[in-house]
Protein backbone atom coordinates (compact mmCIF):
# COMPACT_ATOMS: atom_id res chain seq x y z
CA UNK A 1 0.00 0.00 0.00
CA UNK A 2 1.12 3.55 -0.68
CA UNK A 3 2.48 5.43 2.32
CA UNK A 4 0.55 8.68 2.08
CA UNK A 5 0.75 11.35 4.75
CA UNK A 6 -2.91 12.17 4.47
CA UNK A 7 -6.10 10.17 4.29
CA UNK A 8 -8.77 9.80 1.63
CA UNK A 9 -12.40 9.96 2.72
CA UNK A 10 -15.08 7.99 0.89
CA UNK A 11 -18.66 8.63 2.00
CA UNK A 12 -21.28 6.10 0.96
CA UNK A 13 -18.38 3.64 1.18
CA UNK A 14 -20.50 0.55 1.88
CA UNK A 15 -22.81 1.27 -1.04
CA UNK A 16 -22.69 0.27 -4.68
CA UNK A 17 -20.38 2.82 -6.30
CA UNK A 18 -18.57 3.70 -3.07
CA UNK A 19 -17.45 0.14 -2.34
CA UNK A 20 -16.29 -0.34 -5.93
CA UNK A 21 -14.25 2.86 -5.62
CA UNK A 22 -12.71 1.57 -2.38
CA UNK A 23 -11.68 -1.58 -4.25
CA UNK A 24 -10.09 0.42 -7.06
CA UNK A 25 -8.24 2.63 -4.56
CA UNK A 26 -6.92 -0.49 -2.84
CA UNK A 27 -5.81 -1.96 -6.17
CA UNK A 28 -3.98 1.30 -6.89
CA UNK A 29 -2.17 1.05 -3.56
CA UNK A 30 -4.25 3.31 -1.34
CA UNK A 31 -5.07 1.88 2.08
CA UNK A 32 -5.28 4.98 4.31
CA UNK A 33 -8.98 5.33 3.74
CA UNK A 34 -11.67 6.74 6.01
CA UNK A 35 -14.96 5.05 5.16
CA UNK A 36 -18.18 6.86 6.05
CA UNK A 37 -21.68 5.39 5.82
CA UNK A 38 -24.64 4.07 7.76
CA UNK A 39 -23.04 0.77 8.69
CA UNK A 40 -26.12 -0.58 10.44
CA UNK A 41 -27.28 -2.28 7.24
CA UNK A 42 -25.76 -5.74 7.40
CA UNK A 43 -26.77 -6.51 3.83
CA UNK A 44 -23.97 -4.15 2.72
CA UNK A 45 -21.22 -5.76 4.78
CA UNK A 46 -20.09 -8.02 1.93
CA UNK A 47 -19.36 -4.96 -0.22
CA UNK A 48 -16.40 -4.14 2.02
CA UNK A 49 -15.23 -7.67 2.83
CA UNK A 50 -11.50 -8.05 2.26
CA UNK A 51 -10.92 -4.38 1.57
CA UNK A 52 -8.20 -2.31 3.26
CA UNK A 53 -8.98 0.88 5.22
CA UNK A 54 -8.07 2.58 8.48
CA UNK A 55 -11.38 3.83 9.85
CA UNK A 56 -15.12 3.14 9.51
CA UNK A 57 -17.12 6.10 10.80
CA UNK A 58 -20.89 6.29 11.14
CA UNK A 59 -22.34 8.95 8.88
CA UNK A 60 -24.02 11.03 11.59
CA UNK A 61 -20.89 10.95 13.79
CA UNK A 62 -18.42 11.87 11.07
CA UNK A 63 -18.03 15.60 11.72
CA UNK A 64 -17.75 15.16 15.49
CA UNK A 65 -15.08 12.51 14.88
CA UNK A 66 -13.17 14.87 12.59
CA UNK A 67 -13.24 17.63 15.18
CA UNK A 68 -12.19 15.37 18.05
CA UNK A 69 -9.69 12.92 16.63
CA UNK A 70 -9.80 12.96 12.87
CA UNK A 71 -6.50 12.64 10.97
CA UNK A 72 -5.29 14.96 8.23
CA UNK A 73 -7.54 14.54 5.19
CA UNK A 74 -6.05 14.98 1.73
CA UNK A 75 -8.98 14.18 -0.58
CA UNK A 76 -12.73 13.60 -0.21
CA UNK A 77 -15.07 11.50 -2.34
CA UNK A 78 -18.61 12.31 -1.25
CA UNK A 79 -20.70 9.52 -2.79
CA UNK A 80 -23.16 9.01 0.08
CA UNK A 81 -26.76 9.96 -0.69
CA UNK A 82 -30.36 8.87 -0.46
CA UNK A 83 -30.81 7.59 -4.00
CA UNK A 84 -34.35 6.21 -3.91
CA UNK A 85 -36.24 7.89 -6.76
CA UNK A 86 -39.53 6.50 -5.40
CA UNK A 87 -39.11 8.29 -2.05
CA UNK A 88 -41.33 11.36 -2.38
CA UNK A 89 -40.74 12.86 1.07
CA UNK A 90 -38.38 15.66 0.11
CA UNK A 91 -37.21 16.17 3.69
CA UNK A 92 -35.47 12.78 3.54
CA UNK A 93 -33.49 13.83 0.46
CA UNK A 94 -32.90 17.33 1.76
CA UNK A 95 -31.14 16.10 4.90
CA UNK A 96 -28.71 13.72 3.20
CA UNK A 97 -28.38 15.12 -0.32
CA UNK A 98 -28.40 18.85 0.41
CA UNK A 99 -27.69 19.67 4.06
CA UNK A 100 -25.12 16.92 4.64
CA UNK A 101 -23.44 17.70 1.33
CA UNK A 102 -23.14 21.36 2.32
CA UNK A 103 -21.39 20.31 5.53
CA UNK A 104 -18.93 18.23 3.50
CA UNK A 105 -18.34 21.16 1.14
CA UNK A 106 -17.83 23.64 3.96
CA UNK A 107 -15.38 21.34 5.76
CA UNK A 108 -13.36 20.89 2.56
CA UNK A 109 -13.43 24.65 2.00
CA UNK A 110 -12.14 25.41 5.51
CA UNK A 111 -9.41 22.79 5.35
CA UNK A 112 -8.37 23.27 1.71
CA UNK A 113 -9.30 19.72 0.68
CA UNK A 114 -10.17 18.76 -2.93
CA UNK A 115 -13.70 17.36 -3.26
CA UNK A 116 -15.35 15.06 -5.77
CA UNK A 117 -19.05 14.50 -5.13
CA UNK A 118 -21.85 12.51 -6.72
CA UNK A 119 -24.56 14.36 -8.56
CA UNK A 120 -27.01 12.58 -10.86
CA UNK A 121 -28.53 12.57 -14.33
CA UNK A 122 -31.88 12.70 -12.51
CA UNK A 123 -31.25 16.46 -12.37
CA UNK A 124 -32.03 16.63 -16.10
CA UNK A 125 -35.64 15.51 -15.66
CA UNK A 126 -37.34 14.77 -18.98
CA UNK A 127 -34.44 16.36 -20.83
CA UNK A 128 -36.28 19.43 -22.11
CA UNK A 129 -33.15 21.52 -21.44
CA UNK A 130 -30.84 18.89 -22.90
CA UNK A 131 -28.08 16.85 -21.25
CA UNK A 132 -25.16 19.28 -21.37
CA UNK A 133 -23.17 19.68 -18.15
CA UNK A 134 -23.19 23.46 -18.47
CA UNK A 135 -23.15 25.21 -15.09
CA UNK A 136 -24.97 28.23 -16.53
CA UNK A 137 -27.97 26.04 -17.47
CA UNK A 138 -28.44 24.35 -14.10
CA UNK A 139 -31.21 26.78 -13.11
CA UNK A 140 -33.21 25.74 -16.20
CA UNK A 141 -33.33 22.04 -15.28
CA UNK A 142 -36.61 20.52 -14.11
CA UNK A 143 -36.06 17.21 -12.25
CA UNK A 144 -39.00 14.81 -12.14
CA UNK A 145 -38.74 13.59 -8.54
CA UNK A 146 -37.55 14.79 -5.10
CA UNK A 147 -34.28 12.89 -5.45
CA UNK A 148 -33.45 14.75 -8.66
CA UNK A 149 -34.55 18.04 -7.13
CA UNK A 150 -32.26 17.55 -4.12
CA UNK A 151 -29.27 16.77 -6.31
CA UNK A 152 -29.94 19.79 -8.51
CA UNK A 153 -30.37 22.05 -5.49
CA UNK A 154 -26.93 21.14 -4.25
CA UNK A 155 -25.40 21.56 -7.72
CA UNK A 156 -26.91 25.05 -7.94
CA UNK A 157 -25.66 25.89 -4.46
CA UNK A 158 -22.14 24.66 -5.25
CA UNK A 159 -21.92 26.53 -8.56
CA UNK A 160 -23.21 29.71 -6.92
CA UNK A 161 -20.44 29.52 -4.31
CA UNK A 162 -17.87 29.89 -7.05
CA UNK A 163 -19.73 32.61 -8.91
CA UNK A 164 -20.28 34.64 -5.75
CA UNK A 165 -16.68 34.27 -4.67
CA UNK A 166 -17.68 32.39 -1.52
CA UNK A 167 -15.51 29.75 0.10
CA UNK A 168 -15.00 26.66 -2.04
CA UNK A 169 -12.70 23.66 -1.91
CA UNK A 170 -9.44 24.39 -3.77
CA UNK A 171 -10.68 22.13 -6.55
CA UNK A 172 -14.05 20.39 -6.80
CA UNK A 173 -16.07 18.31 -9.23
CA UNK A 174 -19.73 17.32 -9.18
CA UNK A 175 -20.20 14.15 -11.23
CA UNK A 176 -23.59 13.55 -12.82
CA UNK A 177 -23.83 9.77 -12.87
CA UNK A 178 -26.14 8.39 -15.54
CA UNK A 179 -27.57 4.85 -15.34
CA UNK A 180 -24.88 2.93 -13.49
CA UNK A 181 -24.85 -0.88 -13.33
CA UNK A 182 -22.38 -3.47 -12.11
CA UNK A 183 -21.16 -5.55 -9.15
CA UNK A 184 -21.85 -4.69 -5.50
CA UNK A 185 -25.48 -3.67 -6.01
CA UNK A 186 -26.92 -6.84 -4.45
CA UNK A 187 -28.34 -4.81 -1.53
CA UNK A 188 -30.19 -2.18 -3.56
CA UNK A 189 -33.52 -3.96 -3.89
CA UNK A 190 -35.98 -2.11 -6.11
CA UNK A 191 -33.34 0.49 -7.00
CA UNK A 192 -30.84 -2.03 -8.40
CA UNK A 193 -30.09 -1.87 -12.11
CA UNK A 194 -32.30 -3.45 -14.75
CA UNK A 195 -29.50 -5.93 -15.47
CA UNK A 196 -29.57 -7.14 -11.89
CA UNK A 197 -33.36 -7.59 -11.97
CA UNK A 198 -33.26 -9.14 -15.44
CA UNK A 199 -30.69 -11.71 -14.29
CA UNK A 200 -32.84 -12.61 -11.27
CA UNK A 201 -35.97 -12.95 -13.41
CA UNK A 202 -34.22 -15.15 -15.96
CA UNK A 203 -32.98 -17.46 -13.22
CA UNK A 204 -36.46 -17.64 -11.70
CA UNK A 205 -38.83 -17.76 -14.69
CA UNK A 206 -36.75 -17.80 -17.86
CA UNK A 207 -38.01 -14.46 -19.14
CA UNK A 208 -37.69 -10.74 -18.34
CA UNK A 209 -40.41 -8.18 -17.72
CA UNK A 210 -40.00 -4.66 -19.10
CA UNK A 211 -42.30 -1.68 -18.77
CA UNK A 212 -44.63 -0.85 -21.61
CA UNK A 213 -44.14 2.54 -23.18
CA UNK A 214 -46.79 5.22 -22.64
CA UNK A 215 -45.41 7.52 -25.33
CA UNK A 216 -46.08 6.77 -28.98
CA UNK A 217 -42.58 7.74 -30.13
CA UNK A 218 -41.08 4.93 -28.06
CA UNK A 219 -41.97 1.26 -28.64
CA UNK A 220 -42.28 -1.10 -25.68
CA UNK A 221 -38.79 -1.67 -24.35
CA UNK A 222 -37.54 1.07 -26.66
CA UNK A 223 -37.08 3.61 -23.89
CA UNK A 224 -33.52 4.91 -24.12
CA UNK A 225 -30.96 5.43 -21.37
CA UNK A 226 -27.24 6.06 -21.14
CA UNK A 227 -26.11 2.93 -19.29
CA UNK A 228 -22.59 3.09 -17.86
CA UNK A 229 -20.62 0.26 -16.24
CA UNK A 230 -19.52 0.99 -12.68
CA UNK A 231 -15.91 0.16 -13.56
CA UNK A 232 -15.92 3.14 -15.94
CA UNK A 233 -17.54 5.37 -13.30
CA UNK A 234 -14.87 4.66 -10.69
CA UNK A 235 -12.07 5.08 -13.22
CA UNK A 236 -13.38 8.60 -13.86
CA UNK A 237 -13.57 9.25 -10.11
CA UNK A 238 -10.00 8.01 -9.73
CA UNK A 239 -8.78 10.22 -12.60
CA UNK A 240 -9.53 13.33 -10.54
CA UNK A 241 -7.37 12.02 -7.69
CA UNK A 242 -4.58 11.21 -10.15
CA UNK A 243 -4.74 14.72 -11.58
CA UNK A 244 -4.53 16.19 -8.09
CA UNK A 245 -1.57 14.05 -7.07
CA UNK A 246 0.37 14.35 -10.32
CA UNK A 247 -0.36 17.97 -11.23
CA UNK A 248 -1.65 19.55 -8.02
CA UNK A 249 -4.87 20.55 -9.76
CA UNK A 250 -7.93 19.33 -11.63
CA UNK A 251 -10.69 21.23 -13.42
CA UNK A 252 -13.50 22.33 -11.13
CA UNK A 253 -17.16 22.18 -12.13
CA UNK A 254 -20.04 19.89 -13.03
CA UNK A 255 -19.27 16.90 -15.27
CA UNK A 256 -21.45 14.27 -16.90
CA UNK A 257 -20.45 10.66 -16.27
CA UNK A 258 -22.02 8.48 -18.94
CA UNK A 259 -20.98 6.77 -22.17
CA UNK A 260 -22.45 9.36 -24.52
CA UNK A 261 -24.53 6.66 -26.22
CA UNK A 262 -28.19 5.97 -25.41
CA UNK A 263 -29.31 2.36 -25.68
CA UNK A 264 -32.71 0.72 -25.32
CA UNK A 265 -33.88 -1.46 -22.47
CA UNK A 266 -34.43 -4.17 -25.08
CA UNK A 267 -30.70 -3.94 -25.94
CA UNK A 268 -29.88 -4.26 -22.26
CA UNK A 269 -31.97 -7.37 -21.78
CA UNK A 270 -30.67 -9.01 -24.95
CA UNK A 271 -27.13 -8.47 -23.62
CA UNK A 272 -28.10 -10.03 -20.29
CA UNK A 273 -29.47 -13.15 -21.99
CA UNK A 274 -26.33 -13.30 -24.14
CA UNK A 275 -24.19 -13.23 -20.97
CA UNK A 276 -26.05 -16.37 -19.90
CA UNK A 277 -25.81 -17.93 -23.39
CA UNK A 278 -29.61 -18.00 -23.64
CA UNK A 279 -32.11 -16.78 -26.24
CA UNK A 280 -34.04 -13.65 -25.28
CA UNK A 281 -37.56 -13.86 -23.86
CA UNK A 282 -39.18 -10.51 -22.98
CA UNK A 283 -42.67 -9.73 -21.64
CA UNK A 284 -44.00 -6.18 -21.42
CA UNK A 285 -45.96 -5.15 -18.33
CA UNK A 286 -47.76 -2.05 -17.11
CA UNK A 287 -45.66 0.59 -15.41
CA UNK A 288 -46.60 1.31 -11.77
CA UNK A 289 -48.77 4.38 -11.44
CA UNK A 290 -46.31 6.14 -9.12
CA UNK A 291 -43.67 6.11 -11.87
CA UNK A 292 -45.61 7.07 -14.99
CA UNK A 293 -45.46 10.84 -14.51
CA UNK A 294 -41.82 10.88 -13.40
CA UNK A 295 -40.29 8.39 -15.85
CA UNK A 296 -37.33 9.37 -18.03
CA UNK A 297 -37.80 8.02 -21.57
CA UNK A 298 -34.45 9.23 -22.87
CA UNK A 299 -31.09 10.13 -21.38
CA UNK A 300 -27.76 10.56 -23.13
CA UNK A 301 -24.75 12.22 -21.56
CA UNK A 302 -22.91 14.90 -23.48
CA UNK A 303 -19.33 13.87 -22.66
CA UNK A 304 -17.43 16.65 -24.43
CA UNK A 305 -16.67 18.56 -21.23
CA UNK A 306 -14.89 15.67 -19.48
CA UNK A 307 -12.96 14.89 -22.66
CA UNK A 308 -12.01 18.55 -22.94
CA UNK A 309 -10.71 18.43 -19.38
CA UNK A 310 -8.28 15.73 -20.47
CA UNK A 311 -9.98 12.43 -19.67
CA UNK A 312 -9.10 9.88 -22.36
CA UNK A 313 -10.35 6.60 -20.87
CA UNK A 314 -12.40 4.33 -23.12
CA UNK A 315 -15.80 3.16 -21.93
CA UNK A 316 -17.12 -0.37 -22.03
CA UNK A 317 -19.78 -0.84 -24.66
CA UNK A 318 -23.13 -1.99 -23.28
CA UNK A 319 -22.45 -5.52 -24.50
CA UNK A 320 -18.95 -5.61 -22.99
CA UNK A 321 -20.04 -4.25 -19.61
CA UNK A 322 -23.11 -6.45 -19.25
CA UNK A 323 -21.20 -9.55 -20.33
CA UNK A 324 -18.49 -8.93 -17.72
CA UNK A 325 -21.07 -8.21 -15.03
CA UNK A 326 -23.21 -11.27 -15.77
CA UNK A 327 -20.44 -13.82 -16.33
CA UNK A 328 -17.90 -12.72 -13.73
CA UNK A 329 -20.07 -11.39 -10.91
CA UNK A 330 -23.81 -12.18 -11.00
CA UNK A 331 -23.42 -15.76 -12.21
CA UNK A 332 -20.78 -16.42 -9.56
CA UNK A 333 -22.21 -14.31 -6.73
CA UNK A 334 -18.99 -12.34 -6.52
CA UNK A 335 -18.16 -8.76 -5.51
CA UNK A 336 -15.71 -6.23 -6.95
Amino acid sequence: MKDTATHIVVTGAAGFIGSCLVSLLNKAGYGQLVLVDDFSRKDKDANLAGKTFLHKIERESFFDWLDQSGPAIGFVYHLGARTDTTEFDYSVHEHLNVEYSRKIWNYCSRKGIPLVYASSAATYGAGAAGYRDDESAIGDLRPLNPYGVSKNEFDKWAVHRGIAGDATPPHWAGLKFFNVYGPNEYHKGRMASVIFHAFSQIRKSGDVQLFRSYRTEYPDGGQLRDFIYVKDVIRICFWFLEQWQQRGTFPSGIFNVGTGHARTFNDLVHATFAGLDLPSRIRYIDMPGDLRDTYQYYTQADMHKLAGAGYTGRMHTLEQGVDDYVRNYLSRGLYF
